[in-house]
């Protein structure tokens, strides 16, 4: 195959920002496209196949733009830049840009990095009440939690509260010394974590104080109506039928809820039966209420989170048809053996 070359400029403040320390991000364009990339100057040339060529020029000035809009470039960044050019969607890397949620307490701008991540930003604009469902690291709470921060800044709702089912995740924290906070702050300490770092320490402190940020465990919201309210219920995926219900039917007027969770990792001993799964399957087609279904694709962690996330995705699937194809043997058997 012929090799073509193109060249394009970068501006020199931002190429150690575009290729990363030792050119590690153009390391990983090489090698996904199956090119050279030799940098003289301001001047970057790519060589390769066409195709390979016009896709690296383009993840390039991406980058570029990206990182002249104010963004560190890092290496989730790059490979959901290929990822979409592959796809052929390589204008939807500038509009995902285009959201910003608010600003971190060290001034880091908030926004989703992912197609998925836009669209359940807008389902909870849309929507007064938002299932976000997906694996770890898509940032299912943390936009939930930035968006119900910004509408407690701007006046949209008066009070902020968090909950989540006190569930342990294979482990016993009972027999902790302490009182009852004590034992159940472990539980809601990711909840604590993403409040600190956009909205600081003091100021969750003042307004907990004055109760109008709350964080407990999930059994606090029983015969309450909670009005004017943003509402997060996290790891949604460890509440009973009844936990659900009773949740949902706490929300008031002026209120919005976003209930977040994995469907894949439930902590619920067998054979209890998840309400996450139970709301999704009979508040599917109520006006009003929106899924947003995050993936692998979604994950922002360091990329070999979302490679672990598809390894146990795929490990799962052979396990649940090996599960199906050995329940039709034995159902096969025993027909036969009636016969």
């Amino acid at each position: 195959m012929e090799s073509i070359e193109k060249i394009i400029n970068i501006p020199g403040t931002h190429m150690s920002n575009v290729f990363g320390q030792f050119d590690s991000h153009l390391k990983v364009i090489e090698k996904a496209l199956s090119v050279d990339v030799v940098v003289r100057g301001e001047s970057v040339k790519v060589i390769g196949s066409e195709s390979a060529v016009t896709k690296a020029a383009r993840a390039l000035e991406q980058l570029s733009a990206l990182a002249q809009n104010g963004n560190t470039i890092d290496e989730q960044k790059v490979s959901y830049t290929l990822a979409l050019l592959m796809e052929d969607k390589e204008g939807l890397v500038s509009e995902i840009d285009k959201e910003l949620i608010c600003f971190t307490l060290a001034g880091k701008p908030i926004k989703p990095k992912t197609v998925g991540q836009k669209e359940y930003i807008d389902k909870i604009r849309d929507n007064m009440i938002v299932f976000g469902l997906g694996p770890a690291g898509t940032g299912k709470t943390y936009l939930a939690m930035a968006m119900a921060i910004t509408a407690f800044k701007k006046g949209d709702v008066s009070r902020i509260i968090l909950t989540r089912p006190a569930i342990e995740a294979g482990e016993k924290l009972g027999f902790l010394p302490g009182d009852l906070q004590s034992k159940i702050d472990p539980y809601l300490r990711p909840l604590y974590d993403a409040l600190y770092q956009i909205m600081g320490a003091e100021s969750y402190q003042r307004n907990a104080d004055k109760g109008l940020i709350e964080v407990a465990p999930l059994a606090y919201m029983r015969g309450r109506t909670l009005d004017n309210a943003f509402i997060i219920l996290d790891e949604a995926q460890n509440t009973t039928p009844a936990q659900m219900k009773m949740f949902l039917t706490r929300i008031g007027f002026g209120s919005k809820a976003i209930i977040t969770g994995d469907p894949t990792q439930k902590d619920l001993a067998p054979p209890a039966v998840s309400g996450l799964d139970i709301a999704m399957k009979v508040l599917r087609d109520i006006e009003g209420i929106g899924f947003a279904h995050l993936t692998s694709r979604d994950v922002v962690r360091h990329p070999l989170v979302q490679k672990i996330v598809e390894a146990y995705e795929k490990y799962e699937k052979r396990e649940n048809d090996a599960a199906k194809n050995r329940s039709k043997g034995q159902n096969r058997f025993r027909d036969h053996k009636q016969a």
